[in-house]
């Protein structure tokens, strides 16, 4: 209704716009008619002669010249007359001899007039032209009138005309606006442009009120709109909508993910260090819509219940062998064996205590000393060897140590999980400080990893395990990758001398110039004596491992 009250006031106004300046035109040419009427008459060469020859008279020669000239022309009037303005000829005799009802002075000066005036005759259009004589001389004047009731008449004439072909356009309009409205009902689904106004208000309040990463993409793919909680886990800004994704994002499986180049329903990808599970779908437009979900804590709570429930199952297998070193201290101590005793329990115990006094004399960062304790705890209950290489040397000097933590933490699990078929198993972790350059190197006995897959070990889902009941694997080492990557350095995996696989991560600038202090020297001492309690203390180490590591296994 709006397009056709729209289309209906733009053909009315078109047409008096129309009618208006037609009306001053027809007037003009009326005028110049006459005028053309008035000059032809005025260059007769008879009518000066009769008119200097003769009197004026009803049936004179200059009556019945203009008279000849009114029929031939089909003008209202011819009138001529003298130098004094009384008329020679009159479409009524009875005004011959008479002096003309309107000033003749402009024309008997030797000048041409056109203009619309009353006269004896009513209304008319009218042209006066001076009338001279052989020699030059103005001897009197031509007036012509044409009606003018015959200029309305075609003025009015053309109304009808003009209103049909309006009519035409307004019909053309109409069916436009018809054609525009229906398709504009299709398009927004029947929905009034106030329902479309409450819509958009709710959906910007949803948007950006939703906990969930909300991302939407055209059919080029360009980011039309994202919500706050988009922005936060992807790290994008406000000024990115608009930009295609490629651009926005670095490259990866994440921007993959996000493109479609890689389908799939809870897809998992990394961004910096956020676990996100991604669902990509298509619009009908050729665009489509992603939700993100942060699954960071739950992947960290996750790998939290696996590392328990591992120590748990690890604490019922060598129930038996506490039970046994139980009930042998118990027959020394009924045989009064006090000294044999001692030393059984001092045997016991001097394990864990040379284990904590080797890792805190090369790894001065306490965080790492007791990922390192308590990882080697775990790693001896699941009957794995792990060694600390000859070269571990790291100043308490780490820029990030929870980062180090990640990466140590997820390459010695990786590591168990590999070793722990073999019978022999194996495991060696090295950690050494290159000036700021941080390097970390766990090597294992396992099955390695074939030189194929070694480029794609490092991607977010990869695995070659079942997942675990609380979710998906395959973030660890993406993790890692990530980590090396946001210091500048690399993560890379390559073959051990025997067999087995050796990941190397370097870590530039994740040393600073700071020297500690000596009291800021970590506690060796509160170190040893947590472990020298015997192998409940370093199942808790081992618990703290898995607390602070996000292992991808």
């Amino acid at each position: 209704m709006v397009q056709l009250a729209i289309a209906t006031g733009v053909t009315a106004l078109a047409t008096g716009l129309f009618l208006a300046p037609l009306s001053a035109q027809l007037d003009d040419q009326a005028m110049r008619r006459a005028l053309a009427i008035a000059q032809t008459a005025a260059a007769a060469p008879s009518l000066d002669d009769a008119l200097e020859s003769s009197r004026p008279s009803r049936h004179g020669p200059v009556q019945n010249e203009a008279e000849r000239i009114r029929a031939a022309t089909g003008a209202e009037y011819v009138v001529i007359m003298d130098k004094r303005g009384v008329r020679w000829s009159h479409t009524d005799p009875d005004e011959i001899g008479h002096h003309v009802s309107t000033d003749p002075s402009v024309a008997l000066s030797g000048r041409e007039v056109m203009q619309i005036d009353e006269g004896t005759l009513g209304r008319s259009a009218r042209g006066k032209v001076p009338l001279r004589d052989e020699n030059g001389e103005v001897i009197g004047a031509v007036s012509v009138g044409i009606a003018y009731e015959s200029v309305q008449e075609r003025l009015l004439s053309t109304v009808p005309q003009l209103l049909a072909y309006a009519g035409g356009a307004l019909a053309m309009g109409a069916l436009a606006a018809y054609l525009v409205s229906r398709r504009l009902q299709r398009r927004t689904h029947d929905l009034a442009f106030s329902d479309i106004s409450a819509l958009l208000a709710e959906r910007e309040a949803m948007l950006h009120g939703i906990r969930e990463g909300f991302l939407a993409l055209d059919a080029r793919g360009r980011i039309r709109l994202m919500n706050d909680e988009a922005q936060r886990l992807l790290d994008l800004r406000a000024e990115d909508t608009g930009r295609p994704l490629d651009a926005a994002l670095p490259p990866g499986r994440t921007t993959d993910v996000l493109a479609g180049r890689v389908s799939g329903a809870d897809l998992l990808a990394v961004s910096g260090q956020r676990v996100l599970v991604a669902n990509r779908m298509p619009t009908d437009d050729g665009g489509a819509v992603v939700t993100l979900r942060d699954r960071t804590e739950l992947e960290r709570l996750g790998r939290e219940l696996d590392g328990t429930r591992g120590l748990i199952d690890a604490l019922r297998a060598q129930d038996h062998e506490h039970a046994n070193r139980l009930h042998t201290l118990l027959g020394l101590l009924e045989l009064g064996l006090h000294e044999e005793a001692v030393e059984f329990v001092t045997q016991a115990v001097g394990v864990h205590r040379a284990t904590a006094e080797q890792v805190t004399e090369r790894i001065h960062d306490p965080l790492l000393a007791a990922l390192l304790v308590g990882k080697a705890t775990v790693a001896t209950e699941r009957g794995v060897s792990l060694r600390i290489a000859p070269d571990t040397h790291l100043p308490d000097r780490l820029v990030d140590p929870h980062g180090l933590v990640t990466v140590l933490g997820n390459l010695i699990d990786n590591a168990l999980d590999a070793t722990s078929s073999e019978r022999d198993a194996q495991l060696e972790v090295e950690i050494r400080a290159d000036g700021h350059t941080a390097i970390v190197r766990v090597s294992d006995n396992g099955p390695g990893v074939p030189e194929a897959r070694r480029a794609e070990i490092f991607t977010e889902g990869w695995t070659t395990k079942e997942p675990p009941a609380h979710g998906q694997r395959g973030i660890g080492l993406a993790l890692v990758r990530r980590l090396a990557e946001r210091y500048g350095g690399s993560a890379e995996v390559s073959e051990r001398l025997g067999g087995g696989a050796v990941f190397t991560v370097t870590l530039p600038d994740a040393l600073s110039e700071e020297i500690p202090q000596p009291g800021d020297a970590p506690h060796e001492e509160a170190v040893m004596n947590t472990h020298a309690t015997g192998r409940a203390s370093g199942s808790e180490g081992a618990r703290h491992a898995a607390g602070v590591t996000e292992a991808g296994r």
